[in-house]
């Protein structure tokens, strides 16, 4: 099969993965504790990869790549979360725009860097100006698109408070990279691509579970509850396409062209989506520093995906 043939899948996983973050905002909404949310958010993935698996349970993995497997690659789908907990937490009050903009952002550079120094067991390819010049080009389209990002709130004081959580959403960005190459080599140790998604994210539902047992206030009402709409616990599935797409054809079509295609699609998606204020989010319009900031990042993203 042509790689070309994969690029539609890529594109809309990239715009799946913008829709996740909103949807995850919406059940933070309803479910009032952010650990239930993200427990609800992740138990259908594990359900769905676990279904798979046992209908498609060949390849197994064998004594020897186990061996081989790094420790910390069952980890890939907790560090990945981070991020989609971000989203569930924050995207209504920094807006998809901004949000998505630097999750990329910090995403892309941390990639640009692991590629660069060979971490985690990747392949030093030194520095490589022109990657390294999008990146930049792309941190540069997130200040445009984040100067309209505060204004949705109302008010100058809540947009600082939204600004005090952008080093969370960095951070959130650089574990999803790093997320992306454990989860790789989990792939390659489990050889069954089902099982190693279900290894991925079972940790995940774990976590969460545990931690909402520990903080199990507040709880939503029935009111809240009746406010849930269907699509609302779909958020993680939609989010987990994503991570499966980077399982199965980043060997095939490229890094640079898979991350260059996913990046693009989820970030014009995320402008969208302010901009008509679907999925429940707040309405932003997409006026010139937006507009600017998407067509300045996509370049970067070129130059990254190109060279």
């Amino acid at each position: 099969m042509s790689a070309a043939l994969l690029y539609p899948f890529i594109i809309v996983a990239g715009c799946l993965q913008a829709l996740g973050n909103s949807m995850n905002a919406q059940l933070r909404g309803k479910m009032v504790n952010p650990w239930l949310a993200a427990t609800v958010s992740f138990l259908p993935i594990v359900f769905v990869f676990t279904t798979l698996f046992f209908t498609m349970p060949t390849p197994l993995p064998t004594l020897d790549t186990l061996g081989k497997m790094p420790w910390y690659a069952p980890l890939g789908g907790v560090a990945g979360a981070v991020a989609v907990f971000g989203g569930l937490a924050f995207i209504d009050k920094v807006g998809a725009g901004p949000f998505n903009g630097m999750t990329l952002t910090a995403n892309i550079l941390t990639s640009l860097a692991m590629d660069a120094f060979g971490l985690f067991g990747l392949q030093a390819a030194g520095f490589k100006p022109l990657p390294w010049l999008g990146g930049l080009l792309m941190a540069l389209g997130v200040i445009f698109i984040a100067k309209t990002g505060g204004k949705q709130d109302g008010g100058d004081e809540k947009g600082l408070g939204a600004k005090l959580l952008y080093p969370f959403i960095i951070v959130a960005g650089m574990l999803m990279a790093v997320g992306v190459v454990w989860n790789a080599q989990l792939r390659g140790a489990l050889e069954n691509p089902w099982l190693a998604a279900t290894v991925s994210f079972v940790p995940v539902v774990f976590v969460f579970a545990f931690i909402f047992l520990l903080r199990p206030t507040p709880l939503p009402n029935r009111q809240d509850l009746a406010g849930v709409r269907w699509w609302m616990p779909l958020a993680g599935l939609t989010g987990a396409v994503a991570v499966f797409a980077g399982l199965l054809f980043v060997d095939k079509v490229g890094a640079g062209a898979f991350n260059g295609l996913l990046i693009t699609a989820n970030l014009l998606t995320s402008v969208a989506l302010d901009h008509f204020g679907w999925l429940g989010m707040k309405q932003v319009r997409a006026g010139a520093p937006r507009l600017i900031g998407a067509a300045i990042m996509v370049a970067g993203i070129v130059l990254i995906s190109v060279f």
